[in-house]
């Protein structure tokens, strides 16, 4: 017999939960252009590789890069759907997300920078964070109907 506390079958850990809140504040710090809230989820040795595979190593380095890009880009803001967090371990997890990106000055997503993102996080201390964080364009060669599927997706999570 089992002597863990069972929670009913769809129901989210605290632990998917936190990494779920952890993703969310990432892109909302991506939102809102700043570069301090975006990077302050990442562990200080965590890693982040671009859209386009720009790789940032470090905390300072992910807020360094991202001041300028702000300051020097109109970015376009991200839309989200989590599919799925996977824990590895207590102290390991797996998000996989797919996002779309309203581009600065427009209403509607841009099928060309969907994407599929993966963040691993880690707990140390206590607290979850960021380890790497990756970006991979979502253009589904041949296959038209899948941006657009995506896209579909993308809209609907935005409501």
């Amino acid at each position: 017999m089992s002597t863990q506390p069972s929670r009913p079958q769809d129901s989210p850990s605290a632990d998917e939960i936190e990494v779920r809140a952890l993703y969310r504040q990432l892109l909302d710090g991506w939102n809102v252009r700043s570069a301090d809230t975006f990077a302050a989820q990442f562990a200080e040795d965590g890693e982040s590789i671009g859209f386009d595979g720009s790789q940032l190593i470090g905390r300072a380095e992910i807020v360094s890069t991202l001041r300028h890009i702000f300051a020097d880009h109109l970015t376009g803001g991200y839309v989200s759907k989590v599919r799925n967090v996977r824990l590895l371990s207590p102290e390991v997890a797996v998000l996989r997300a797919v996002a779309g990106m309203v581009p600065a000055g427009q209403s509607d997503l841009n099928p060309k920078l969907n994407t599929m993102q993966t963040l691993v996080a880690a707990r140390r201390d206590g607290t979850w964070q960021i380890v790497l964080f990756q970006n991979t364009p979502a253009q589904f060669h041949g296959r038209p109907e899948l941006v657009e599927q995506m896209t579909e997706e993308l809209r609907q999570a935005r409501t």
